[in-house]
């Protein structure tokens, strides 16, 4: 059996858009995505702030676009979507993304800006882990997603509820929509039935992960960036989510989303089973801690201990407005002014990747 390819590099500012190029030439992106269907772009906003580590970089997306276009994929859209700390439309400005979408014509969408996306009820043919349960109406999907290749651009970097996040998690905030609160205590399933729904709708999936500037600790947003200078890229998602956890410094097959994945057949988890083209990985071993915030322990508490009998109650109900509120305020008013924005400052003078995000 063939074994699944992530490729790698090992980059530098000056280099970075010849370095993807090679980086899609190595994972042979045509194997994956349709020439002639849609490529949908998904970026990682996990947070409006310009926090270099939590979201996709300006270098990561345009050294896409000219990557697909050099390759001849000529048809590119984009989708965002709001998250209860996150405004889209804010943190394509802030982060530098919009402009490059707007130089390149790349058309953008909110999903769930209703005159936008058409979300429609979908019978997925694979056999659901969680999401049938959750959603016993029915599970709803964007209509705009069927029948296109998609993108994801995420980042490499710690979680505080998946310990890693990647490509996977990246499909959690475009398939679902606003009330994805409700699969937060299943979260490792869920990413595994959005992969499985992802490969009945979508015409090829790819994925480019940032590890240029890569995050540590209590993430997707409270972390500590590190200059790491590498990309990534794979077809299989399991597999890239896999490679990037092992160099963070874990068995990618203790992370239960990627086990349940391999479990599945939905792409390959044990490192033994992956070929890594470009950069040798074998000695990186960044050995990232994940820890808490504040936020993180009001969650633990809600949807992993034995409190979670009440989500009903907190999460399916109006008292959901409270942890929202809570949460945006926590990391809008409270961290980003009291940490993050000084982390960021003192990152963006001593990094040649801060620097390169100053510039662009």
């Amino acid at each position: 059996m063939d074994k699944s390819v992530v490729a790698v590099v090992k980059t530098a500012p000056e280099n970075v858009e010849r370095d993807v190029l090679e980086l899609f030439k190595l994972a042979e992106v045509g194997n994956f995505l349709d020439k002639s269907k849609v490529t949908i772009l998904k970026d990682n906003i996990s947070w409006h702030f310009p926090y270099l580590s939590a979201n996709t970089t300006p270098w990561q997306l345009e050294s896409t676009i000219k990557a697909l276009h050099h390759l001849g994929f000529a048809k590119l859209s984009s989708v965002h979507n709001n998250t209860v700390v996150t405004d889209c439309e804010k943190g394509q400005r802030l982060n530098k993304l919009a402009p490059i979408y707007e130089k390149y014509a790349v058309s953008e969408y909110e999903n769930f800006n209703k005159e936008q996306m058409r979300w429609i009820r979908y019978q997925p043919e694979a056999e659901m882990l969680v999401l049938n349960k959750i959603y016993p109406k029915g599970i709803h999907i964007p209509e705009f997603f069927l029948d296109k290749n998609i993108l994801h651009l995420p980042t490499m970097k710690t979680h505080i509820y998946t310990t890693t996040t990647g490509a996977m998690k990246n499909a959690f905030g475009g398939l679902l929509n606003s009330r994805r609160h409700y699969t937060h205590s299943v979260i490792h399933e869920t990413l595994v039935d959005l992969l499985a729904i992802q490969k009945e709708i979508h015409s090829g999936l790819f994925a480019v992960m940032d590890g240029t500037i890569s995050g540590s600790g209590p993430g997707p947003r409270t972390m500590t960036p590190h200059d790491t200078d590498f990309m990534l890229a794979s077809g299989d998602q399991v597999a890239i989510d896999a490679v990037a956890a092992k160099m963070m410094g874990f068995d990618p097959m203790s992370i239960k989303y990627i086990r349940l994945a391999h479990e599945r057949g939905l792409g390959t988890g044990r490192m033994e089973e992956i070929e890594i083209r470009g950069y040798d990985i074998s000695a990186v071993s960044l050995d990232y801690p994940v820890g808490n915030n504040a936020a993180s322990l009001v969650g633990n508490m809600l949807w992993f201990s034995p409190l979670r009998v009440l989500q009903r109650l907190f999460f399916h109900t109006p008292l959901v407005y409270l942890f929202v509120f809570g949460s945006f305020f926590y990391h809008d008013f409270i961290w980003w002014p009291v940490f993050g924005k000084r982390r960021q400052a003192k990152f963006r003078r001593q990094s040649p990747w801060g620097q390169l995000f100053e510039r662009h």
